[in-house]
C-alpha cells in the first residue's frame, strides 16, 4: 500500500512540537526563574550597543525628517534637481550630518553653559557644609528657643539617631570599607562601559538613520508574511499608534522640562535663591518623570537652599509649587496636549508599577507603555461591544442596572425601605418587653 503524505499530518506534529516546546519554556521559567532572568540579563548586557543605537536613532529621527522633508529636500527641488536615487541618498547623508551636527552643538551648549556652574556649586557645598549645618543648627536653636518642651524632645531625638548613627558606622560601613570601595569602583567602571557604549550605540544609529524605510519595509514585509492582510493591516496600525503615542510623550516631555528648568533657572535668580543653576538643572531633569517628579526634584534642592537659607528656603518652596502649578495646568497640556488619553489615576498607577518594577527609567516610560496598553484593552472591548450590538460610549453604563432583550438600558435604583407602622412599633416593642420579662 502506497502511503500518502497529507499536510495536515504535518501541521498536527507542528501544533504538537511547539506546544510541547511552550510547556517546557513555561516550566523552566517557573521553576529556574533566577537563571532565565540572569540569561535576559546576560543578553541585554551584550546588546546594550546595538539598544542604545535603536534609542538614539528613535530619539533622533524627528529631527532628521523635519530637515530633510521641510528644509534640504525643498532646497532641491528648488535648485531644480532631480529625484534620481543618488540625489536622495546625499539628501538622506546631508540630513544626518546636519542632524548630528544640531544635536552635538545642544549637547555641548548646555554642558559649556551648566556644567562649569554645577561643579562650582557641589565644590562650594562641599567646602561650606560645616558652616551650612552650623547655620542651620543655630537657625534650629532660635525657632526652638521660646519651646523648652519642643527643644528637649528634638534634642533627645538628635541624641537618640545620633547615637544609633555612630553604631552603624563603627559596626556596619568601616568593617565592610574595603567592599564599599570595590562598589564605588564597580560603579565608576560602570559608568565608563556605559558611555562606551553609547559611543557605539551613537556610531550605529547613523547606520539605522541611513535606512530607516529599508528597516521599517522589511519589518512589514515579515508582519504580511506570517499574517493575513487584515491581521497585517491591523498590526501595522498598532505599532503606529504606538509610535505616536511614545514620540509624542517623550519629546513634548523633554521640551517641557527644558522650559520649566529655564523659568526656574530665571525665577531663583531673580529672588536670589542660592545655587540658582544646581536647583534649576535638578528640577529640569526631575520634571521628565511624571507627577512625582517635581517632588523628586523640589525636596533636595529646597534642603539645600535651606541649609544656606532658610527664609530663601521658603520662597523657593512657594515658587516650585507655582511653577508645577503652571506646568500641570498650563505649560503641560499645551505641549503634550491628550497624547496618553490616561486619567490621572491611571498615570499614578503606571508610574508606581513601573517605577517599581524598572526603576527611574520605568517612572519616565511606564506612562506611554501604559497608555498603549490601555488602548489595546479598551479597543478590544469595544470590538466585543459592536459585535454585541451595544454602545461603546461610557456614559450609558455608568448608571445601567440592567440591560434588557430588547437592549434598553435601566437605571439602577436603590431598594428603599419600608417604615414600619406606629402600631406595628408599639406591637414590637410590647413582645420585646414581653420577652425580657420571661427571661427574668
Amino acid at each position: 500500500m502506497k502511503f500518502k503524505f497529507e499536510k495536515k499530518y504535518l501541521y498536527w506534529g507542528l501544533t504538537g512540537f511547539l506546544a510541547l516546546a511552550g510547556a517546557i519554556l513555561f516550566y523552566y521559567i517557573l521553576f529556574h526563574r533566577s537563571n532565565f532572568m540572569g540569561g535576559i540579563g546576560k543578553f541585554i548586557t551584550i546588546a546594550m550597543p546595538i539598544i542604545d543605537g535603536f534609542v538614539l536613532a528613535y530619539l533622533f529621527t524627528p529631527i532628521l525628517n523635519m530637515l530633510e522633508k521641510k528644509l534640504i529636500k525643498p532646497l532641491c527641488v528648488k535648485a531644480g534637481l532631480s529625484m534620481t536615487p543618488k540625489v536622495k541618498s546625499r539628501i538622506r547623508a546631508g540630513s544626518i550630518l546636519a542632524t548630528l551636527v544640531i544635536v552635538l552643538l545642544v549637547v555641548y551648549e548646555l554642558f559649556a553653559l551648566i556644567i562649569p556652574e554645577v561643579v562650582r556649586s557641589v565644590q562650594s557645598i562641599i567646602f561650606q557644609f560645616p558652616i551650612y549645618v552650623n547655620n542651620l543648627s543655630n537657625w534650629a536653636l532660635l525657632l526652638l528657643k521660646d519651646n523648652p518642651d519642643l527643644e528637649a524632645t528634638v534634642d533627645a531625638l538628635i541624641n537618640q539617631y545620633s547615637t544609633k548613627v555612630m553604631e552603624y558606622v563603627n559596626t556596619n560601613l568601616l568593617p565592610h570599607i574595603n567592599e564599599v570601595l570595590k562598589t564605588v569602583s564597580l560603579s565608576v567602571i560602570g559608568v565608563f562601559k556605559a558611555l562606551w557604549n553609547l559611543v557605539i550605540g551613537f556610531i550605529i544609529s547613523i547606520y539605522l538613520l541611513g535606512s530607516k524605510e529599508k528597516f521599517a519595509g522589511q519589518a512589514k514585509k515579515i508582519v504580511y508574511a506570517v499574517f493575513d492582510r487584515n491581521a497585517g493591516n491591523e498590526l501595522v496600525s498598532n505599532f503606529r499608534f504606538i509610535h505616536s503615542t511614545f514620540i509624542g510623550f517623550i519629546g513634548g516631555k523633554i521640551i517641557d522640562s527644558i522650559i520649566i528648568g529655564i523659568i526656574c533657572f530665571v525665577c531663583t535668580s531673580i529672588i536670589g535663591t542660592p545655587y540658582s543653576i544646581l536647583v534649576s538643572v535638578i528640577i529640569g531633569v526631575t520634571n521628565v518623570i511624571p507627577f512625582f517628579g517635581p517632588w523628586i526634584g523640589g525636596i533636595p534642592s529646597a534642603l539645600l537652599v535651606l541649609m544656606v537659607d532658610p527664609k530663601q528656603a521658603l520662597y523657593f518652596g512657594i515658587l516650585i509649587i507655582f511653577i508645577q502649578q503652571f506646568d500641570g495646568n498650563i505649560l503641560g497640556p499645551k505641549i503634550l496636549g491628550d497624547s496618553t488619553g490616561l486619567s490621572s489615576f491611571w498615570v499614578i498607577f503606571s508610574i508606581t508599577i513601573f517605577g517599581g518594577l524598572f526603576g527611574v527609567l520605568g517612572m519616565i516610560v511606564g506612562v506611554p507603555i501604559f497608555a498603549v496598553f490601555y488602548a489595546g484593552v479598551k479597543s478590544l472591548v469595544n470590538r466585543y461591544l459592536q459585535k454585541k450590538n451595544l454602545p461603546t460610549d461610557l456614559g450609558p453604563y455608568m448608571t445601567v442596572g440592567r440591560i434588557e432583550e430588547s437592549m434598553a438600558f435601566t437605571e439602577y435604583v436603590p431598594p428603599v425601605k419600608k417604615k414600619s407602622s406606629g402600631k406595628q412599633q408599639e406591637t414590637k416593642k410590647t413582645a420585646d418587653s414581653e420577652n425580657k420579662s420571661q427571661k427574668s
